[in-house]
């Protein structure tokens, strides 16, 4: 099985070379996402990175299986909040687990969508998965509360979660 590693940014897979680097956002997880699939034609793509906790009580390495679009709102046009209009594909549900609800901006408040953690590119990383039918699984280091002290947080923690990740993909044979 060929594994694809990706994370949005360098400083959050410091000492795993193995990674490859998409930017932060869903546009440029998406476009960069479609490149390395056609570069490397992978079987799984696991997605590492850091996320905002909105879920109080986590910490440390989680395992994301369920994907929201948090910024998608036209409920002025009766659609709930992250549906994306006449789109089949808006909640991606892998297994029982911790919700991510992905999002264009940096959560540092209060939002009206009720998931576990929030990020930047999850969702679209497996709607990508989902269309081209490659496996999918998504690690997040929780940085932060998504809350008014988010910004420092983030960035006195941005590098902590490399090697609790490296650990596990070891641990449970994911790199060799």
């Amino acid at each position: 099985m060929k594994n694809l590693f990706i994370a949005a940014l360098k400083q959050e897979t410091e000492g795993m070379d193995f990674f490859q680097h998409i930017g932060v956002g869903k546009i440029n997880a998406t476009f960069n996402t479609l490149k390395l699939i056609d570069e490397f034609n992978p079987d799984l793509i696991i997605n590492f990175g850091t996320a905002g906790a909105k879920k109080k009580d986590l910490s440390g390495l989680i395992e994301c299986t369920r994907f929201y679009q948090r910024d998608m709102d036209v409920r002025s046009l009766n659609f709930k909040l992250g549906e994306t209009p006449f789109d089949n594909i808006n909640e991606i549900v892998l297994a029982d687990g911790y919700s991510c609800g992905s999002g264009d901006n940096f959560v540092d408040k209060e939002i009206e969508m009720q998931v576990d953690v929030v990020d930047m590119e999850a969702y679209a990383i497996a709607k990508v998965c989902k269309k081209k039918g490659i496996k999918f699984r998504c690690f997040k280091y929780i940085s932060d509360n998504a809350d008014s002290n988010s910004s420092n947080d983030w960035k006195e923690n941005l590098k902590k979660g490399s090697n609790l990740f490296c650990g596990f993909a070891k641990k449970n044979n994911l790199i060799k």
